[in-house]
């Protein structure tokens, strides 16, 4: 089966809960939000909780699951977050264990799980405003880089700033500042544009997750706070175990982009 932007928000998690679906989640299902994944035992949610809080920018919260539970009703009906990612990655004491495509057999009671705001979503606003991505265009994962920029911390949960970066030409960087300030669930307007060095990148050409896209003459960098950023925040904080989504691996939810809009 292919996989397109008019596949439905439950046509694609039931293909990544039958293994059909094993690649990353950009443009497709075209108008739902998407969802990045922390998944942390229960002793641990009140902290990182207060982590999405004092860092809204980077962990936009879209939801937050009660222990041991397999959904979250608000983001769509059958919906199980154990398996409707298309890659996880599993981490014990910070360090990435595996990356299954479904953590059935690994599931704890005391599991609390976060959804958190997803970048894929405005983009479909930047497309619909004629605002090129290239990594859409070139079929890959969004580039995204750790960045210098500290977060705020709480309890054990502190580290860089995340962020994914879309090379644009700076007519249309100003549309995308507007354009994506309109959602601030979802990431909202760039925090950077411009020389990567400033904010301690120094190689544009290697990101940290995701894939390196095509930079033409004329073209600016433009850096938007990453759901990526609570993954790096869990791994320096080394639990017994904890769960994410692989980057660019979404949760699609039955949620509409359109509603997040302000």
């Amino acid at each position: 089966m292919i996989f397109t932007s008019t596949s439905s928000a439950r046509q694609i998690r039931l293909m990544a809960r039958s293994g059909a679906l094993a690649g990353p989640t950009a443009n497709l299902a075209s108008g739902f939000v998407q969802a990045n994944l922390a998944i942390l035992p229960r002793e641990l949610a009140y902290d990182f909780l207060l982590f999405c809080h004092r860092n809204p920018k980077p962990c936009p919260l879209l939801g937050v699951s009660e222990p041991g539970a397999s959904s979250i009703d608000s983001l769509g009906d059958d919906l199980d977050i154990r398996t409707d990612v298309p890659r996880y990655r599993v981490w014990k004491k910070g360090v990435l264990v595996e990356e299954p495509q479904a953590v059935i057999d690994i599931w704890r009671e005391d599991f609390v799980t976060f959804a958190i705001g997803c970048s894929f979503s405005f983009e479909e606003a930047l497309l619909a405003a004629g605002v090129p991505v290239r990594h859409i265009e070139e079929g890959r994962n969004v580039p995204m880089f750790r960045s210098s920029i500290d977060t705020a911390p709480s309890g054990v949960f502190s580290g860089p700033v995340v962020v994914s970066m879309r090379p644009m030409l700076p007519e249309d960087a100003i549309k995308a500042v507007q354009i994506t300030g309109r959602f601030p669930s979802v990431h909202g307007a760039p925090i950077h544009v411009g020389e990567p060095d400033a904010i301690g990148i120094a190689n544009i050409a290697n990101p940290d997750y995701g894939d390196a896209v095509t930079i033409r003459p004329g073209e600016v960098p433009v850096f938007w706070a990453c759901g990526v950023t609570p993954q790096a925040a869990i791994v320096r904080a080394k639990p017994e175990i904890s769960i994410t989504h692989a980057p660019g691996h979404m949760l699609v939810t039955d949620m509409s982009n359109a509603k997040l809009s302000i």
